[in-house]
């Protein structure tokens, strides 16, 4: 099999693998595609979307979130898993296709970087086909948004098409708004402004169902969710955010929120730092965008495990670096990809699992990935 086709064929392997999943436990799972399904009939019919009585499974994105999923909520409920599985896997293969066209690997870096970072992030993706979320779908609009600023020169109407993305994505889950301080150090004022525009018209989308008045109602219900329901998760498992790892190694919620702010600040010195050093790069924007794709579930008090498939342009570009490492540094790298890509509940038991998590094994390896982009920025190598 020639090397271009190996590839392929690798995709549609892995293709043929997620829709087998998908008729044998999709069905039974989707649990938060459930949460969403239900939010798009009730935003349809004029409903609340915020019910305490929801318990866990309760809608905690914003209103705009709930248009979204309108139209499938118009069909009946294993038709509209089907219909979203397929939306998230088609979301899926284009995170990874336009991870690859920013990261453009040369020669025998492709192979590499066609296999390596589907399996590292395997279960991420795997997870999020499982729940039915939302991130892959986000992710895939954020590479887009970067794409049209990076492949060619800038014209008004690829960085109004940027930010009309960046605007939808946020809308869609605020985490995305970490690019907001950037697109202003960057003075990208078209983004900008298209992302605002599209903002301010996702804002008003609700008033659709709920009228201008039983909008802001709606809105200040979200609000007011949010603040009730993140506190109790700080500590959960499966939640990979630098406040959830203070919160986990120290057990004080106030010296959390200040190791987390404290941490934070020192991405954010450390981000600056990454682009002051990238005045003389052709395209900086490629692994500042990788770096701050893989900030969010750090910075985010709800980064969940799985959120870290976002993680996957820096790989890219840390493992076409690969050859320029060191040996013990290789070493490093590779034992950092492993342990994040094999720790699966399924092969390691509840017991050893949750003692991983607890000890936020996982944020860890986000932050060697971050490392090692910061080292490819210092060396001059992007």
């Amino acid at each position: 099999m020639g090397k271009n086709r190996l590839p392929l064929a690798l995709l549609l392997a892995a293709l043929a693998l997620c829709a087998c999943l998908f008729l044998l436990r999709g069905r039974r799972g989707m649990v938060d595609f459930e949460v969403n399904y239900e939010a798009g009939r009730r935003i349809r019919t004029g409903e609340s979307l915020y019910r305490g009585e929801d318990g866990h499974y309760q809608f905690k994105y914003p209103p705009f979130s709930a248009l979204l999923y309108v139209p499938v909520s118009l069909l009946p409920p294993d038709a509209a898993k089907t219909a979203w599985f397929l939306v998230v896997l088609g979301s899926t293969v284009l995170v990874f296709q336009f991870a690859f066209a920013l990261a453009r690997p040369e020669g025998r870096q492709v192979l590499l970087i066609r296999i390596a970072p589907p399996l590292i992030l395997a279960k991420c993706f795997l997870r999020e086909l499982y729940l039915g979320q939302i991130n892959a779908l986000i992710t895939a609009l954020m590479l887009g948004m970067v794409l049209l600023l990076v492949r060619s020169r800038p014209s008004p109407r690829r960085e109004g098409a940027a930010g009309a993305l960046w605007g939808v994505s946020t809308a869609l889950k605020p985490y995305a708004a970490i690019y907001l301080p950037y697109w202003v150090l960057r003075r990208k004022w078209r983004t900008l402004g298209a992302g605002f525009a599209a903002l301010a018209l996702a804002f008003l989308g609700p008033s659709l169902y709920y009228g201008l008045s039983g909008n802001l109602l709606v809105h200040r219900e979200w609000i007011g969710s949010l603040s009730r329901s993140t506190p109790t998760l700080l500590a959960t498992q499966d939640n990979i955010s630098l406040i959830a790892m203070f919160t986990k190694w120290t057990g004080r919620p106030g010296l959390s929120g200040t190791l987390y702010l404290l941490g934070v600040a020192a991405l954010a010195l450390g981000f600056l730092g990454l682009m002051a050093r990238g005045r003389r790069v052709k395209d900086p924007m490629v692994l500042e965008s990788g770096v701050l794709l893989a900030f969010i579930p750090l910075i985010s008090p709800l980064g969940w495990d799985y959120t870290l498939l976002s993680s996957v342009l820096i790989i890219m570009l840390v493992l076409k670096r690969f050859g320029a490492l060191s040996g013990p540094a290789r070493v490093f790298l590779v034992v950092n990809f492993c342990v994040f890509g094999l720790s699966l509940f399924d092969l390691m038991g509840r017991g050893l699992y949750a003692r991983f998590m607890a000890l936020s094994i996982p944020t860890i390896n986000a932050l060697v990935f971050i490392g090692y982009a910061a080292w490819i920025r210092m060396k001059g190598l992007d």
